[in-house]
């Protein structure tokens, strides 16, 4: 496979391993099958450890790299479009929970196709522009945008409208996204009650390591003046 691009390869890389699963293929065996050297076998597994595919070294004299078959994708059947489309779906991630999900999410997608429809979507992608002529929202911080997922109580600054601090502990239940801005929805200790905390007033976040008990998250204790509030669905 000289002088096939990175790209192909590393899809390549996937399939090969997808197909022997749950067995090993070593860094010579696979620097061999693809004719590139032991070092461009280490980067090429490490970039795709990097993108969340689950590949792991397994140790010992018969070892070598192996793949979670259960937790990775076959060859994804979409056309170009959809996957552009979905690229474009995710670039309104910027500023939620799930920005960097997003990004990891849209390249185990195209790692995931067939290597002619991934090269036909990377060309559509090219002829795409969005303008944007207003700044993007605040970048949200990893501690909160991981703070339900983590379930540890986070140990904030608040700022209300007049901008006045106010340090608090919370219990991270759930998000409200709006166009605008993106909400924490939380158990506030200081409040004894839940409260909606919006991101880009929170400052000084620290995690810690107490884990707050159960605590339900109902649709009434969101009381929110104005709109109409939906779940989010995957069906």
């Amino acid at each position: 496979m000289a002088g096939v691009n990175r790209t192909d390869r590393l899809y390549a890389l996937v399939e090969e391993l997808r197909a022997v699963a749950p067995r090993p293929r070593s860094a010579r065996w696979l620097a061999e099958r693809f004719e590139v050297s032991l070092r461009t076998v280490e980067r090429d597994i490490s970039a795709l450890q990097q993108s969340g595919v689950p590949v792991y070294a397994e140790p010992g004299r018969r070892g070598g790299y192996c793949l979670d078959k259960a937790r990775t994708l076959p060859p994804v059947n979409l056309t170009p479009g959809e996957a552009v489309a979905m690229a474009v779906a995710l670039r309104r991630m910027s500023g939620t929970p799930f920005q960097a999900k997003a990004g990891s999410a849209l390249r185990k997608l195209i790692a995931a196709m067939q290597a002619d429809d991934a090269e036909a979507a990377r060309e559509l992608a090219g002829r795409v522009h969005l303008l944007t002529d207003v700044p993007g929202r605040v970048p949200m911080s990893r501690a909160i945008a991981s703070a339900v997922t983590a379930g540890r109580v986070l140990r904030i600054g608040y700022a209300d409208r007049e901008g006045a601090v106010t340090t608090r502990e919370i219990e991270p239940l759930g998000y409200i996204g709006k166009e605008e801005h993106w909400y924490l929805v939380a158990w506030c200790r200081l409040r004894d009650a839940v409260r909606v905390f919006r991101t880009d007033r929170i400052h000084a976040v620290s995690v810690k390591a107490e884990v707050p008990p159960a605590r339900p998250f109902r649709a009434e204790d969101l009381d929110i003046p104005y709109g109409v509030v939906t779940q989010l669905s995957l069906s």
